[in-house]
């Protein structure tokens, strides 16, 4: 990852006023990561008209979401490292226009071995583009507005886990999940236009270096927070993945309702963002628990008690509302556990954030495919259920002197600051 301590832009002797330039060129790189995460689980809300249009089960479908997961996974950490000294500008203008191209190429794909192929390139720019945007995005503005900056910019990473699939759900539904991909492109060539005329010049300042993650694996709490990570996020796609036929076949629900509903699980999941980010500012260990007693008890009851429209669409909200606290939440923790080495237990945990999006896909397809759709359900349930395991590894490790610092950080809860 890039480092935060870069030098700033000009600013009048002194005076921190920042350039409305500088601001916009930040908001840019917040809808950047917007349209990056929403392309990466686009599929999730379309597998049924997917598979239907190409003639494929929805299990594999769900490898739309795996393929690309698993590639920004080795992505997220390796790009930094392989770009070299590369003007960081290019490199962000480089990887939008790959996701533009791959977006379109799954608009036009007329078979599932092309529009995996398209799905391979949107992950390499998922995990380039993120792991370094936040760290430009602080070079803009000067030290006392970095929180800001930063926090908009994990933001559009948060908006697009609770609104993104539902808003391109929605454009599946009216029209069909091929305009779903050409209005995802067009976002980001939309981006691609701002960055072109917002974003300076961002020489790289130092060669980034792998040994870094290592180290911050073999930190306790640290490894914890990753470990969280992976169950959190694994266990929820292993389920919301394939959410629709869900909705589908245990509810009831009509196709038509599909998109709707999930904008009711973004508008949840935004409000478990805020509420799971000032709970986090007070006790982030027992937040983590709670997102996951949360989530863990919505999963295992929904076969049971989502047999009806009405409680498939009151578990549904009360799954956003949950999920919507995890990346809030577990950002919370990594800053928290690793106050002087943020960009590298970032990028570890970007990196898993993403190899569990991709593998929980997977195993959800697998089960699907083999056993029932119901049966993600309980398999998402054992993941997140896992989680107070980690949180307890965590507490261990307190007892060995390696806690979680009372240093000041910032979430990624967007337009907020929490200080631990």
């Amino acid at each position: 990852m890039t480092v935060v301590d870069a030098r700033k832009p000009p600013t009048t002797l002194g005076s921190d006023r920042v350039p409305l330039r500088s601001w916009l060129a930040v908001v840019t790189m917040a809808v950047g990561t917007f349209a990056l995460v929403t392309v990466e689980s686009l599929p999730v809300g379309l597998l049924p008209f997917i598979g239907g249009a190409l003639h494929i089960s929805e299990g594999t479908a769900g490898l739309m979401v795996t393929v690309p997961g698993l590639v920004a996974s080795v992505t997220a950490p390796l790009l930094p490292v392989a770009i070299g000294r590369l003007d960081r500008r290019i490199a962000l203008i480089g990887l939008i226009t790959l996701m533009v191209l791959a977006n379109g190429l799954s608009a036009v794909a007329r078979d599932f071995t092309v529009l995996l192929g398209a799905r391979l390139l949107v992950g390499i720019s998922i995990g380039g583009f993120w792991s370094l945007a936040a760290g430009l995005a602080v070079r803009l503005v000067p030290d006392r507005l970095v929180p800001r900056a930063v926090s908009m910019v994990f933001g559009g990473a948060t908006a697009a886990n609770v609104l993104g699939v539902p808003a391109g759900t929605l454009i599946g539904g009216l029209t069909d999940w091929r305009t779903a991909f050409v209005a995802a492109g067009a976002l980001g060539l939309l981006v691609l236009v701002a960055l072109l005329f917002l974003l300076p010049s961002m020489p790289a300042q130092q060669v980034v270096q792998l040994r870094t993650l290592s180290r911050q694996f073999r930190h306790p709490v640290v490894r914890a927070g990753v470990i969280a990570t992976f169950l959190l996020v694994g266990g929820h796609f292993a389920a919301f993945t394939f959410v629709s036929p869900i909705l589908r076949t245990v509810s009831g629900i009509g196709e038509g309702a599909i998109g709707p509903l999930l904008l009711g699980f973004g508008v949840a999941g935004i409000l478990g963002n805020f509420l799971a980010g000032a709970a986090a500012e007070r006790n982030v260990r027992a937040t983590v628990v709670t997102i996951s007693v949360l989530l863990t008890a919505v999963l295992a009851v929904f076969p049971l008690a989502g047999r009806t429209p009405v409680g498939g669409t009151l578990l549904l909200l009360g799954w956003g509302l949950a999920f919507g606290g995890v990346p809030v939440a577990i950002q919370t923790w990594i800053l928290k556990a690793a106050p002087a080495s943020v960009e590298a237990a970032t990028a570890l945990n970007t990196s898993v954030y993403n190899l569990a999006i991709a593998l929980g896909a997977l195993l959800g397809g697998i089960v699907a495919t083999n056993l029932s759709t119901s049966g993600v359900l309980t398999t998402g349930a054992l993941f997140t259920l896992l989680t107070a395991l980690a949180v307890r590894s965590a507490r261990r490790g307190r007892a060995a002197g390696r806690t979680l610092p009372a240093t000041p950080i910032h979430t990624i809860s967007p337009g907020q600051e929490h200080r631990a």
